[in-house]
């Protein structure tokens, strides 16, 4: 497992990063630039904060989330991989892959010309990890620290058969009320409304919250939008290689029966995921990869 110390001597030069260890075992990468910061957990990859400068925090962690080795963190935006939800055979895997729960190396942080800084990082695969995915794949995880946040998740197929695969970046963004936010760009998508039984239906006008919500849209591409009156900006995001979205927020009843959202922590998230889910998996032949990618920026209202 990478140490502080071992971070410290191969980045000394890298005067944009600084490591924390937040943790016993658990490591924090913080990236400071002219246009904005931004934390990294090294289990995960896991970015759990980025906030342009004079802005409000753009991603949402809980006041409550817990960080432990192979414990998921309650928000930021963790990594569904290498399938979403349940694994479609195995039901003692863990939901959304494992990729959000294993350590993850930085194999490289550098400065852009223009300013902005780009790390990327690779999973550092278990025996677990490779029983529950024992397909021959090459990955790959950039994040870009800039006036936007843009993550990129990259999977290679590096063995002789095709596999199928399922992800997300499963974003928390920070509201100022859930009950006044609203989702614009997903009008006439057909989703999955998981809440109803898996019954398909057809959104109308902008999505709005009244309760915990929990759905995929699908054949979507391009972007969406989070109108946030409150916080007075809409947070755009925009996508490519994903043919899903993912809308979730728990609810008040849920997000009790969770224990790490923190008090009345639903009323200030709404998770709103780029992802390649339920009819959309992709089927990587071999030789194959595949990028999806995210960028989040805020526009002032």
């Amino acid at each position: 497992m990478t140490t502080i110390d071992e971070l410290k001597r191969r980045f000394t030069d890298a005067d944009f990063l600084s490591f924390t260890e937040i943790a016993p075992g658990f490591i924090s990468i913080q990236v400071t630039t002219p246009f904005s910061k931004c934390t990294v957990a090294l289990q995960g990859a896991h970015v759990t904060s980025w906030q342009p400068q004079g802005q409000k925090p753009v991603i949402w962690l809980s006041s409550q989330a817990k960080f432990a080795p192979g414990k998921s963190i309650r928000g930021g935006v963790p990594l569904c991989w290498p399938w979403f939800g349940q694994h479609a055979t195995e039901a003692g895997y863990p939901g959304h892959g494992f990729a959000r729960t294993i350590p993850w190396t930085l194999l490289d942080a550098r400065r852009l010309p223009d300013g902005r800084v780009r790390l990327e990082f690779k999973p550092e695969m278990s025996d677990a990890a490779l029983a529950q995915w024992p397909h021959a794949s090459i990955v790959r995880y950039n994040v870009t620290v800039g006036q936007e946040l843009v993550v990129a998740l990259v999977t290679r197929n590096s063995g002789s058969v095709p596999f199928q695969l399922g992800q997300a970046l499963h974003t928390y963004f920070a509201v100022g009320d859930i009950g006044q936010t609203s989702i614009a760009g997903l009008a006439g998508c057909t989703y999955i409304d998981r809440l109803a039984g898996d019954k398909r239906k057809k959104q109308k006008g902008a999505v709005t919250f009244n309760g915990e919500t929990d759905r995929v849209y699908l054949g979507t591409a391009g972007c969406c939008g989070i109108i946030d009156p409150v916080l007075k900006r809409t947070i755009l995001i925009t996508s490519t290689g994903s043919r899903s979205t993912v809308v979730w927020n728990p609810g008040a009843a849920k997000a009790a029966q969770m224990g790490d959202f923190g008090k009345n922590g639903e009323n200030k998230m709404v998770c709103v995921e780029t992802a390649n889910a339920a009819d959309d998996v992709i089927t990587l032949a071999p030789g194959e990869t595949h990028r999806m990618t995210a960028q989040y920026r805020i526009i002032k209202s």
